[in-house]
């Protein structure tokens, strides 16, 4: 899609959630307007405590503590301060006192005869303590040169492999997660992101971005394993409109497969783990929790390589470095392709570290994407030939032009209709219905609620297809 004119969709809605391309490897496209942290709300009022009686009188206040965070973005770091403080709440005492002792009792005086008795007593205990002493030093030591007396040690089973811990499902994934370099301006390895092994034949799944430019003039790109062993590889084929790459590699066929799962089968707080090469630091683990499923997103650095992505929300650390690596479920089965994160344009125009809102591309759409380019080395994507925009005084997205003999036109959509729900699921951007539609097929029929003035009709359409 270089031209939009002759796109089908219009640009992407100003009003979405910023996203960027993860590659590490080299800049990404940066928000065009910050967002704004909401209002904290003020903090709960601390009662005074009551001064003691008879207390010292109360020391002079110390100043309010300052702080700051430094950020980075890329691989350098950079420090970005933001001043917050926490004063000491009213009352809170700025000395200590010792206690004070309790009175002193007089002793009876023991008998003449005791002190011989308790002089016997300790040197035999003196003696037996000794014994037993070295006795243990030698029986744990060894020689009984030094060290510790007894070390406790884990005596417990370990955990069965099967037990969905996390550390089971990094042992589970990583044989089957790979570091990829690519070529990036002019630099053979200026590129890096993070990929999974689909089959023994020797694919990789990764994302678009990762390998766009190294693909468009036959450039370097490299396939890492987990033991540092490089070998070359090839992109069969790739999707600009899902961002997802299908590469093969001689050097990954006897490496295993990673096993896939289903991210419509996930819940929402449901543990999953992100896996890959974030800032170049290879097989690396990170937990969190599903944050939201089907969450509207696009990516890309311009409005001709914009992605739709009908997005896995996250809130497990996904960094640049991280794009194309799997997102996981407690199984080690692949829900989704780590492929976006939020930014926050405040933070500064480069920066891109986690925030704790990232995106995966679902595993289904994966799927029928890499079948489509598997098949006939090319990726489809479904449209229904019109063009639509956002407006800001009302949801929905609005139809601002028709092709003749196209879905759109057949199912009777006329310029200026606002599509407001698909299937019956309220959308509230150009962006959602965008992909909505995108999250299907050629083939299959959909149901657009319509508003056209002030009457609201269903129409019903059957989708076409467009070679990616």
């Amino acid at each position: 899609m270089s031209d939009h004119e002759h796109d089908p969709w219009s640009a992407p809605d100003q009003r979405s959630e910023p996203t960027q391309p993860l590659s590490s490897g080299h800049a990404w496209a940066s928000p065009s307007a910050p967002v704004a942290d909401p209002q904290a709300p003020p903090a709960a009022s601390m009662p005074t405590p009551q001064a003691p009686p008879q207390q010292d009188p109360p020391q002079e206040q110390p100043p309010a503590y300052g702080g700051g965070y430094g950020g980075y973005g890329g691989y350098g770091p950079q420090s970005h301060p933001q001043s917050h403080s926490q004063a000491q709440p009213q009352g809170y005492p700025q000395h200590t006192i010792p206690l004070p002792t309790s009175p002193r009792t007089p002793r009876g005086r023991l008998a003449g005869w005791v002190w011989p008795m308790i002089a016997v007593l300790s040197l035999l205990l003196g003696i037996g303590g000794g014994v037993l002493g070295a006795l243990l030093v030698t029986g744990s030591g060894g020689d009984g040169s030094g060290g510790v007396l007894r070390v406790e040690k884990r005596t417990a089973a370990p955990l069965p492999a099967d037990n969905k811990s996390i550390a089971a499902v990094a042992d589970r994934v990583l044989p089957s997660t790979v570091q990829i370099i690519a070529e990036f301006d002019g630099d053979p390895r200026g590129a890096t992101g993070s990929g999974f092994v689909l089959d023994k034949q020797g694919h990789v799944i990764t994302n678009n971005h990762v390998v766009d430019e190294a693909a468009k003039d036959d450039g370097n790109i490299e396939i890492v394993d987990r033991n540092g062993k490089h070998s070359k590889a090839s992109v069969v084929g790739r999707s600009l409109v899902y961002d997802i790459a299908v590469l093969k590699s001689e050097g990954v066929k006897g490496m295993t497969p990673a096993k896939l799962g289903s991210s419509e089968q996930m819940r929402v707080g449901e543990t999953v783990v992100a896996i890959g090469s974030p800032l170049g630091l290879s097989s690396s683990v990170t937990s969190g929790i599903i944050s939201a499923l089907d969450r509207p997103v696009t990516t890309g650095e311009s409005q001709d390589d914009t992605s739709y992505i009908n997005a896995v929300q996250t809130d497990a650390a996904i960094n640049p470095g991280n794009s194309g690596g799997p997102l996981v479920d407690l199984q080690g089965q692949v829900v989704g392709v780590n492929s976006a994160i939020a930014s926050v344009g405040s933070i500064g125009q480069d920066q891109g570290g986690n925030i704790g809102v990232g995106f995966a591309i679902p595993i289904e759409q994966v799927v029928v994407t890499t079948d489509q380019i598997l098949k006939t080395g090319k990726a489809e994507y479904p449209i229904i030939g019109a063009n639509v925009q956002s407006s800001r005084d009302v949801d929905g997205a609005q139809i601002t032009g028709v092709t003749n003999g196209q879905p759109a036109d057949d199912a009777g959509l006329r310029t200026g209709d606002l599509v407001v729900a698909v299937d019956g699921k309220a959308i509230s951007s150009s962006i959602d219905l965008v992909v909505a539609i995108r999250s299907h097929v050629k083939g299959d029929h959909l149901k657009l609620t319509v508003k056209r003035g002030s009457d609201i009709q269903q129409v019903t359409l059957t989708l076409d297809a467009r070679s990616d």
